[in-house]
């Protein structure tokens, strides 16, 4: 019994000073910034699956989790001066979802944890060393755009009979943009189709461009997707209803938005899985060693009411497959 009280009599006061360790560990905040590459408005929906990813996880935006949005608002030249500011307010982790966002992320820390979010070509890029192990501080998930530009070409053209000429818009400040446009000419290639590539770099870039187009009248329109394009995704299906173009997009708010077809991962899922990258690592998981994901699925959307404006009959073959039609 001596014994045992000399054991307690040394424990408590031990046990005592772990207390506000403990208490402190559990009233952390954590503080997770973006890197949008667009605006509040148009990032809402992507902000909100990320949101319930966190609730499925049991957690919550409130007293704990706190969002540090920052938004270059299509101005990618901003991305630096932006992640330069959520190393200096220390937040915990950075979620980016689009390359120059994980590139300006990986150039201003190389510790805080980055969650790169459906971003194209992270290998070819440089933002990872491999998929199964990406070293340093950077995982997440990547979509490969560029794979699927044959198949986009391929349901365009059945969408639109003799199809020859195909305006192809992208973002050419946007690094992973450049492998995506280079598979989409091979994909014209073997299809016998000609693509032509109209450039985009900033929001301004975007009336110069219609003009451009709306004088060369080609039989289609290619969207290659990034934060910018998403930006502008009303004006983009506003220009193409107005000059009565089809056009194929990578993933379902351009058409939600109205466009006419959509085929490529879906983003939204992506962000709704992302947080699970967050909750690992606070568990002392290291970033490097996460395997980066990639999208298990890809949708085909229609949108018939457009299709219709458009004068378009979309083939019965095409609608059996499609995952979602907007009528």
């Amino acid at each position: 019994m001596k014994l045992a009280a000399r054991v307690s009599t040394l424990l408590v006061p031990a046990l005592l000073a772990t207390l506000p360790a403990a208490a402190e560990h559990q009233d952390k905040v954590t503080r997770i910034g973006f890197l949008w590459g667009s605006s509040p408005s148009a990032t809402r929906e992507l902000a909100e699956a990320f949101r319930q990813g966190l609730s499925e996880l049991g957690y919550a935006e409130g007293r704990r989790i706190v969002f540090e949005p920052r938004y270059a608002e299509g101005k990618f030249e901003r991305f630096p001066d932006l992640a330069a500011e959520l190393v200096r307010i220390k937040v915990d982790f950075i979620v980016a979802g689009s390359v120059p966002a994980a590139q300006a992320a990986k150039q201003a820390t190389a510790s805080i944890p980055i969650i790169m979010v459906g971003v194209g070509e992270a290998v070819e890029t440089g933002l990872i060393a491999s998929l199964a192990r990406p070293g340093g501080n950077v995982t997440g998930s990547t979509f490969f755009y560029a794979e699927l530009s044959a198949k986009r070409l391929e349901l365009l053209k059945q969408v639109v009979p003799g199809l020859a000429r195909i305006a192809v818009l992208w973002n050419s400040a946007n690094a992973a943009k450049a492998p995506d446009w280079r598979e989409t000419q091979k994909a014209a290639r073997t299809l016998n189709v000609t693509v032509q590539s109209r450039e985009v770099r900033g929001p301004s870039d975007f009336e110069r461009v219609f003009a451009a187009m709306a004088r060369e009248r080609p039989d289609a329109l290619l969207l290659l997707g990034d934060p910018l394009t998403f930006l502008q995704r009303r004006q983009i299906a506003e220009f193409a209803a107005r000059s009565r173009l089809p056009a194929m997009y990578d993933h379902r708010s351009y058409v939600e938005a109205g466009g006419l077809i959509a085929y490529g991962a879906n983003i939204r899922e992506a962000y709704r899985r992302a947080p699970a990258y967050v909750e690992r690592i606070l568990k002392g998981a290291k970033p490097g060693d996460l395997p980066v994901e990639q999208p298990t699925n890809v949708e085909l959307v229609i949108n018939l009411k457009t299709a219709k404006a458009l004068d378009f009959t979309i083939p019965s073959s095409l609608l059996l497959r499609a995952d979602h039609v907007i009528e």
